[in-house]
């Protein structure tokens, strides 16, 4: 029968239970057109019965829900990139190593290079060229005795009342004990890598004294005659711990000067007035003073001190 092709196994049975009503009444043929209304109920019922939803069971597979998928961990490229870079770098070592490992060694020269004197030979006696003059060689002068540089004492001048120097020297301690800051003044002339200092002391008059000391530097990265000049010309113009004026230039000089202190009067002494001279040249700084209880001119202390550059 053709419902029966149609039809799924499970509702089946109800046409057969119709078949065999029909066999028991035995009706005449126009009373078939009831029997076909129960076969037509049984075919409607299964598709509203959820009997056929295993049918459509492979149909909602995908709407299951899904394996969550494990996210791949970060840095994992970065690691890849820099590994290989690593790797490019230790080959790319590795490869120049032993190219020029397997190169020829390349002879080296000599250290020593008998030839390297200039000139080869010594110049014969009558062609050795004469030293230069001192008005183009200064350092002639400074390297010397540094004391015979030392301006010569006045006529009817005596030695001084405190001869500080021993034989024409002085010491650095000596020499930075005659400045109020004696620790700062020793500790900073040491690091300026002082050579020696050259003094004279002599006495005029009924009060009148007069140093000189000329001070030299050794060569080097250091300005030391030049900074020492000028750390003293700094102060001078002011009053509390210089001459408190700026002073006046030395002929011949580019940074000297020289000053005249005002008159320092204290009750049952007498007056005491000073005069003083700082100027370099080349290595050498000079410094003058003159003490005296009458007044100094200008004249004494800039003669005294252009006498003196003279000679450096």
């Amino acid at each position: 029968m053709e419902p029966k092709d149609t039809i799924p196994d499970g509702p089946a049975e109800p046409p057969v239970q119709v078949e065999a009503r029909v066999q028991a009444v035995e009706p005449p043929a126009p009373v078939a057109a009831p029997v076909t209304e129960p076969v037509v109920e049984p075919v409607a019922a299964p598709v509203t019965e959820p009997v056929v939803e295993p049918a459509a069971v492979p149909v909602a597979e995908s709407d299951a829900p899904a394996t969550p998928v494990k996210p791949r961990p970060r840095g994992r490229t970065a690691l890849l990139i820099v590994a290989a870079a690593v790797l490019g770098i230790a080959g790319g070592t590795a490869v120049g190593y032993g190219v020029q490992a397997d190169r020829a060694p390349t002879p080296l020269p000599a250290l020593s290079q008998p030839n390297l004197a200039y000139p080869a030979k010594a110049l014969p006696a009558d062609k050795v060229p004469d030293p230069l003059p001192v008005s183009q060689d200064r350092q002639r002068k400074t390297e010397g005795d540094l004391r015979e540089l030392l301006v010569s004492k006045p006529s009817g001048a005596r030695n001084a009342r405190f001869p500080f120097p021993t034989k024409g020297w002085m010491s650095l301690d000596a020499y930075a004990r005659e400045f109020k800051s004696e620790d700062y003044m020793f500790e900073t002339l040491a690091e300026a890598d002082v050579r020696r200092i050259a003094a004279a002391n002599w006495s005029q008059g009924q009060y009148r004294d007069v140093g000189i000391r000329l001070v030299q530097f050794r060569s080097g990265a250091e300005l030391g005659a030049s900074d020492h000049a000028n750390d003293q010309l700094a102060y001078m113009p002011y009053a509390k711990e210089g001459a408190g004026n700026e002073g006046d230039p030395i002929t011949g000089s580019g940074n000297g000067r020289y000053f005249l202190y005002k008159a320092v009067n204290k009750p049952g002494y007498l007056p005491v007035y000073q005069a003083r001279a700082i100027a370099q040249r080349g290595d050498v700084m000079l410094d003058i003073n003159i003490f005296d209880t009458a007044p100094i001119s200008k004249k004494d202390i800039r003669t005294l001190a252009e006498r003196q550059l003279e000679r450096l």
